[in-house]
Formats: C-alpha cells, structure tokens, sequence
C-alpha cells in the first residue's frame, strides 16, 4: 500500500451567527406553532377563518384522529 505524505483534511463546521440562528428558530416556532393550531385547536365555532366556518377542520380531520386530538 502506498502511503500519502499529504496531510488530511479536516472537515470545518459550519458557523452559524446568532442572529441568523433566533431567524431560523423564530421561524420554525412560528411553523410549528401554526400547525399545531390548525391540527390541534381549530373547531370552526372559533376558527381564525370567520365564525362557523368548517373547512380548515375538515381538511384535517383525518390528522387529527392519526395524531389522537379529539374532535367529536
């Protein structure tokens, strides 16, 4: 076997500055926290949608027995 006298290279981390970092996480938390709404809470008597509007619950209805939220 041949042997390299060539230094290895080591990978470098990625860095991330803080600012960018509480970006990301306010966004995530804002995309997490829409969907838990939207699966979890919505019931259409106070949907962000208008009074007794249904159609953002049934469109999740099934997720959100999968998920195990009552609804009925």
């Amino acid at each position: 076997m041949a042997h390299s006298s060539a230094p290895s290279a080591r990978p470098v981390p990625a860095v991330l500055p803080i600012s960018r970092a509480a970006v990301w996480l306010s966004v995530a938390a804002f995309l997490a926290l829409a969907t838990y709404y939207f699966i979890g809470i919505d019931e259409g008597a106070m949907s962000v949608f208008g009074p007794n509007t249904m159609v953002v619950h049934e469109f999740v209805h099934d997720a959100r027995h999968f998920l195990g939220f009552p609804c009925h």
